[in-house]
């Protein structure tokens, strides 16, 4: 053996290595491995998983506002539809009172028109009874200033119950 190199205790020892090696690769290495993938493994999944909602979150989100939008813009249409309904309906009450009153204004003017005749019609009677009586007196020979002082006392009673003698 030249310089006392012993082949056998070297072989030994790098058996010994491969054992100890290969006994750490399956006692250590593996299992700690194993265990970083799948801790790899669970981050990656709770950041795609987290991913996958933001992204489904930011679609409800984007999905939200546009119903909103639509209904803001659906509230601005029922509003100016309620609008000219009541716009419709003030239009008709006012032009269904203005026949109204049209109505009532044209019978009152008719009411007053034949109370006007029927006044007249009563006025020319008692003055007609007014002359007969005046006229009756004077023939029958009743001075002058009596009969008149009578037709006189006459209108001023009939003026002061209402237009009746």
């Amino acid at each position: 053996m030249p310089l006392n190199i012993d082949w056998q205790q070297i072989l030994l020892h790098l058996l010994n290595f491969v054992i100890l090696f290969a006994g750490l690769w399956l006692l250590l290495y593996k299992p700690v491995r194993k265990f970083m993938n799948a801790r790899r493994e669970t981050y990656e999944k709770a950041d795609a998983d987290a991913e996958q909602k933001r992204a489904e979150a930011e679609r409800l989100r984007a999905e939200y506002e546009k119903k909103l939008a639509d209904a803001d813009v659906q509230i601005a249409e029922r509003r100016e539809r309620a609008r000219k309904e009541a716009e419709a309906y003030e239009e008709e009450r006012c032009r269904a009172a203005q026949q109204q009153a049209e109505a009532i204004l044209s019978e009152a003017q008719a009411s007053a028109e034949r109370e006007r005749q029927r006044a007249v019609k009563e006025a020319r009677g008692e003055i007609a009874d007014l002359v007969a009586s005046a006229t009756e007196k004077l023939v029958l020979h009743e001075s002058a200033s009596e009969a008149y002082d009578q037709f006189l006392d006459a209108v001023e009673h009939a003026d002061n119950n209402g237009g009746k003698a």
